[in-house]
């Protein structure tokens, strides 16, 4: 999954780090860029003697937000999770002396696994995807269980008002990604589709859930997640830079959210990438066989709630995506697919007023009765 370097690094300086502050790392070493990932630049690293291990660090350039590419807090999550029983890889180092690479970088472990692209585990055994999927809830539900202070990580987000802040978040991106201009035609990659209805729905406190708190990854999916190569268990988790104290249903919401999307439209999530030919697909679960792996491990069932959430995690997505187009727009983006890629928030837009209305006319019908 790593090739051709397609932002190079200077090589050099970062042996000369690695030589000086790594001494698990022998040098001389080679280097090549993976493919996925649309954030922050991720290489792998192979020494002298064969040992593999990943460097993630921000783009270069300037950054059209300052509160995305947090290669220092993904690096401060994972250190304080190696010693509990959520399994992430180790780390090695953190650099923020930009004169080393031009932004700051941290190295850890190479998980020597699968990763899945596709949320339906294409060629594993029926009983093997059923087992991957509860192993996925079961974990996330032992992450969200986990008390910060007892980790070490006291102070990393704030403990209530999560869906309140995350809303002038993302509308505060999705105005400076839908301003970027693009290098080479000067057109501005535009607005989110419908984003101040969107906005006022999610602002309206009689359709939200209940206000929770605990660790959060922020983005946690199948893709994020390295599978034992021969068994159905998780090896490690990944892709933490948006990782904080939050909403748990964030987290449940957006693993799903391939179902969420099938349901709504089979034809948007063959647009996606996503995979939309399920109903056939011998052992996968249901949204709702996975809800509730995830309620038998955590202690609180979050069905009731699912919905509004899911709704958030198709506005979120349709902001995500329009960031990627902001960054090909901007020749920043990691991933060789940005452009048709960027393209998607138009379609999660679509998808996400859907179930607000559905929402919303339930409501309505309540009301009558």
């Amino acid at each position: 999954m790593a090739g051709p370097l397609r932002q190079p690094i200077d090589i050099h300086s970062l042996t000369n780090y690695i030589t000086t502050h790594v001494p698990e790392i022998q040098t001389p070493i080679t280097l090549s860029q993976f493919g996925f990932g649309q954030s922050n630049p991720t290489y792998l690293l192979t020494s002298s003697t064969g040992q593999k291990s990943v460097l993630r660090k921000k783009p270069p350039g300037k950054l059209v937000s300052a509160s995305a590419h947090k290669v220092e807090r993904e690096y401060r999550i994972l250190k304080a999770l190696e010693g509990t029983s959520i399994p992430v890889p180790r780390t090695y180092c953190l650099c923020t002396d930009e004169s080393i690479l031009g932004t700051p970088f941290y190295i850890m472990e190479f998980l020597d696994g699968r990763i899945f692209e596709d949320a339906s585990f294409p060629g594993v055994t029926a009983e093997d995807r059923r087992v991957m999927w509860r192993e996925a809830m079961r974990i996330l539900a032992r992450f969200h269980s986990l008390d910060p202070k007892e980790v070490g990580l006291e102070g990393y987000g704030r403990s209530g008002g999560f869906y309140a802040r995350q809303l002038e978040t993302w509308r505060g991106l999705a105005r400076a990604q839908g301003s970027v201009a693009d290098f080479e035609s000067g057109e501005a990659v535009g607005d989110v589709p419908a984003i101040e209805r969107m906005i006022a729905f999610f602002s309206d406190a009689r359709y939200q859930p209940a206000d929770r708190a605990t660790l959060i990854h922020g983005d946690f999916k199948i893709d994020n997640l390295v599978f034992h190569k021969t068994e159905p268990r998780i090896i490690g988790i990944l892709d933490w830079e948006m990782s904080t104290v939050g909403h748990p249903l964030a987290d449940i919401a957006n693993v799903v959210h391939p179902w969420t999307i099938n349901a709504l439209s089979p034809r948007a999530a063959c647009d996606i990438g996503l995979p939309h030919d399920i109903a056939d697909i011998p052992g996968l679960p249901s949204v709702a066989q996975c809800v509730s792996w995830y309620a038998e491990e955590a202690g609180w069932d979050p069905a009731s709630e699912l919905r509004w959430a899911e709704a958030f995690c198709l506005f979120r997505l349709s902001i995500i995506y329009q960031g990627i187009a902001a960054r090909y727009a901007a020749r920043q983006a990691t991933s060789a697919k940005a452009r048709e890629l960027g393209r998607a928030m138009y379609p999660c837009a679509e998808l996400a007023e859907r179930v607000i209305r559905e929402i919303e006319d339930k409501d309505t019908d309540r009301a009558r009765l």
